[in-house]
């Protein structure tokens, strides 16, 4: 009469009421607050066991074991009463879930079985077991001890036989059940071998790949077309499980963006800024140094609440920012050149100053070669409220950063799938990763648990950051890498020269935008928009380009190598040996500018001549730029004169009224004179035939100005 009611009585969302997810977790970790996220948000009931009990069951890395998991299985199944309960026993550091019980019961109940063991392509732990194994049509022929579901009188009969010892095998304990045909048949086991419930990662990377649909994300088998409800990350395959764990079930969509990365969001009020102690790392020569503590300064925190340590091998900066700044910290100490200490070993004794303080309650790591820009960084990152955390930074204009996305096999940097678009920051979120390096937050209080080791750094054949890494991973704590915000980059320095007396100078194709920063004038980018060109002679323009910085480093650069030309007219370093209109000089190419300064005349000026002189594109060339000096006692002016040039730039390099009296330039045709030059400011004309022009006297002190001749 009612030939459905059977199915209603037997459907998934009944028997999802009895379903009880059982898992072992001796401690709190990372993985397993995963796990239990991704549980409640499919309403999962789930009951742990063993907690705060010592773990001796082994680990995955090293000889089979697990037995301690089917002993307390074994326990916890004994004080259940009702038959009809069906069980899900999973691992939980490595596992997240991708769907709910209502699909897990259905295709628990098609699988037509009291007992569903996960499946593997691999056999473990005894290989000589395979020919026992009952051969499938189709899937996974080895079963997986990591995942299995039945119903409670089903799974409680098979783990009745446990007598092992806590460091025994369980996988090797439910191989033998499943192998013995009898028994199999008896408790009715089969495997899910096409992983329609389980994947396990273990033998199936490839297989395995991210669907996503609707706002939710899915793991698919690729293999056998099928979306597992649960993903488990089973033996050396955690980062697996990391990445896929960035996605699933919902953490992140192409839909609604992150969903999980203010979960664990704390704001910092006023009156409850932890103490931080800043590890900073200078190991070799990098440029913008003196920048870098000027960022410093500037970061939105609490300088009363920051500990400065301070490892120095190279740069006489430090000293100077420590003169003028150090009584604003709670506390600074400094380990120079002198102490002859090589970057693992300062960068484990920082770590320990630390562990030993118990007010330490974040170490932030900083490698002199970031540009934090983000004065807000440290507070963003401590809010986080994360165990390892860093600031995405990428190198200007190509895909390096602070992080890797994957390991090789061999633990070294492979690229993820999404690795691009994180860096790109087309996908926003924080981000599980394997590897973080020159700048990230530590929790204090993991260097007193989880991180006793003073060694962190030590490795005979990884560098220091790939073996703290590694050390971080074999604790199972979790490392992000934050991309919600922009914080900065990171400098390059594979080709810093360091023969000069401002090295930061020659650094305008290695780290052009920080050399932009540093030596171009902040109003350069508002000349157009802002009519910031002044014409005070006719067809001469006058605009900011460079800062009061380049003008004192270009001359001190000049100076320093001291090399003046006498003013003569006979000049061996110009084609032809001779100078019409002599100055006292020192060219460019003397201290090997000249591919720089090209570069300059590029980049900042050929735009405003193109600008200026409609119809007319240059390429910058040169035959001559130099530095002239004027002094009264030396060559106080020069005589009238044509250019050799199609145009020119005049680079005030220093302040009239203060470092010299008088000077100027007068263009006799127009009889209209510049006197009172802006250091920093460019004057820009024609060359030959129209600006007939003369270098008006110096009367006191020294004048310094950039000339360069362009021709197309």
């Amino acid at each position: 009469i009612f030939p459905g009611r059977r199915n209603i009585v037997n459907s998934p969302l009944c028997l999802s009421e009895k379903l009880l997810v059982v898992t072992v977790a001796t401690k709190d970790t990372d993985g397993f607050r995963r796990f239990l996220r991704s549980a409640k948000h499919f309403n999962y009931t789930v009951k742990v066991v063993g907690r705060d009990e010592k773990w001796i069951g082994g680990n995955y890395m090293g000889a089979p074991g697990g037995g301690q998991k089917v002993r307390l299985l074994k326990s916890a199944l004994e004080e259940m009463k009702n038959q009809d309960k069906i069980i899900l026993f999973t691992d939980s550091y490595d596992v997240v879930f991708a769907s709910g019980p209502k699909e897990l019961l259905k295709k628990f109940q098609q699988a037509r079985h009291k007992v569903v063991f996960s499946s593997e392509s691999l056999i473990w732990p005894d290989r000589h077991l395979e020919d026992k194994y009952p051969h499938v049509r189709e899937g996974n022929r080895f079963l997986g001890s990591g995942g299995f579901i039945g119903y409670l009188a089903n799974v409680r009969e098979m783990v009745a036989e446990w007598s092992g010892e806590d460091d025994d095998s369980d996988q090797l304990f439910f191989t033998r059940i499943y192998i013995d045909a009898a028994k199999r048949k008896s408790i009715n086991i089969t495997l899910d071998s096409k992983c329609r419930l389980f994947q396990n990662l273990l033998g199936s990377l490839d297989e395995v790949v991210l669907k996503f649909e609707d706002g939710r994300v899915r793991a698919r088998n690729l293999l056998h077309d099928t979306l597992p409800v649960i993903i488990h990350g089973n033996g050396p395959t955690k980062l697996q499980v990391n990445y896929l764990g960035n996605y699933i079930p919902n953490a992140w969509t192409f839909e609604t963006g992150c969903t999980v990365c203010h979960e664990e969001f704390q704001p910092l009020t006023e009156s409850e800024y932890p103490l931080v102690v800043i590890g900073i790392f200078i190991e070799r020569p990098t440029p913008f140094v003196s920048v870098f503590f000027e960022r410093l300064l500037k970061l939105q925190y609490p300088k009363n609440m920051l500990k400065l340590l301070i490892f120095n091998k190279v740069f006489r900066h430090v000293n100077s920012f420590l003169q003028e700044h150090r009584n604003l910290y709670r506390a600074v100490e400094l380990l120079g050149p002198e102490e002859a200490m090589d970057g693992v070993t300062s960068r484990n004794l920082a770590f320990d100053m630390c562990r030993q303080d118990q007010n330490c309650d974040y170490f932030f790591s900083v490698d002199i070669d970031v540009v934090l820009k983000n004065e807000n960084a440290l507070k963003i990152l401590i809010e986080h409220n994360l165990p390892i955390v860093a600031p995405m930074i990428t190198r200007t204009g190509r895909l390096w950063s602070n992080f890797w996305g994957a390991l090789s096999p061999d633990g070294y940097y492979a690229r993820s799938e999404d690795y691009v678009d994180i860096v790109q920051r087309r996908r926003v979120g924080v981000w599980n990763v394997p590897y973080v390096s020159n700048v990230y937050l530590l929790k204090g209080g993991l260097l007193r648990s989880e991180l006793t080791d003073f060694e962190l750094f030590n490795s005979h054949i990884l560098d220091p950051d790939m073996a703290f890494c590694h050390n971080i991973r074999s604790k199972g704590i979790f490392m992000y890498v934050t991309n919600l915000h922009t914080f900065g980059h990171i400098l390059s320095t594979e080709n810093y020269q360091t023969g000069h007396l401002h090295n930061d100078l020659w650094q305008i194709f290695e780290n052009p935008l920080d050399w932009q920063e540093r030596y171009i004038h902040p109003n350069y980018t508002h000349i157009m928009k802002d009519h910031l060109i002044e014409t005070p002679c006719p067809d001469v323009y006058w605009f900011p380009i460079f800062t009061d910085e380049a003008c004192d480093h270009i001359v001190e650069e000049m100076e320093n190598f001291g090399r003046w030309s006498g003013g003569a007219n006979t000049d061996p370093r110009i084609q032809g040996g001779y100078e019409n209109v002599p100055t006292i000089d020192i060219h460019m190419n003397q201290v090997n500018f000249e591919k720089e300064w090209h570069k300059f005349l590029l980049e900042y000026i050929a735009p405003i001549t193109e600008k200026m002189y409609p119809g007319y594109y240059t390429k910058a060339q040169f035959d001559l730029a130099f530095v002239v000096r004027y002094k009264p006692d030396e060559q106080p002016f020069l005589r009238p004169h044509h250019d050799a040039s199609t145009f020119t730039i005049n680079i005030a390099l220093n302040q009239v009224g203060l470092d010299y009296q008088g000077g100027g330039c007068r263009f006799l045709r127009y009889n209209c004179s510049v006197e009172a030059p802006r250091k920093g400011w460019a004057l820009m004309h024609p060359g030959r035939l129209t600006h007939y022009h003369e270098g008006l006297p110096t009367t006191a002190g020294v004048r310094y100005i950039s000339v360069s001749f362009i021709d197309p």
